[in-house]
């Protein structure tokens, strides 16, 4: 089984090339083509995860989005935030956002605290 890691887009784009007939025809479970499918689809998650990493939302557009997902308005972040124009001013970027905040709008709202502190943390391997 000659496999070796993808270091670069030629590598995942031939690495992708091959799995695609193992989708068409899925080799039987315990087969050296199964080994090598399941190889190959490791090897392209792992390079997609250090390439293709998907940096976190702006703090205040992941508000903006619930707020849309929801049909929230100003006055239902006034429990969150404080009073509507402590919420304007946040969501105008005049103001922002302070840990009781975070809090408050992830445990209000269910807005990841991670996409409001605006830093990524790291999947953990399966």
């Amino acid at each position: 089984m000659n496999i070796r890691p993808i270091r670069d887009e030629s590598d995942h784009a031939a690495a992708l090339r091959e799995v695609s007939a193992f989708f068409d025809d899925e080799p039987l479970p315990g087969t050296p083509e199964a080994d090598r499918f399941e190889i190959l689809l490791t090897l392209i998650e792992a390079y997609e995860a250090r390439q293709m990493a998907i940096a976190p939302p702006d703090p205040i557009e992941a508000i903006r989005f619930r707020m849309e997902q929801g049909g929230l308005t100003i006055k239902d972040l006034v429990p969150s935030i404080g009073k509507p124009n402590r919420v304007y001013e946040v969501l105008n970027r005049k103001r922002g956002l302070t840990i009781e905040m975070i809090r408050n709008l992830h445990r209000n709202l269910g807005i990841p605290a991670e996409s409001l502190i605006g830093v990524s943390i790291p999947s953990k391997p399966a």
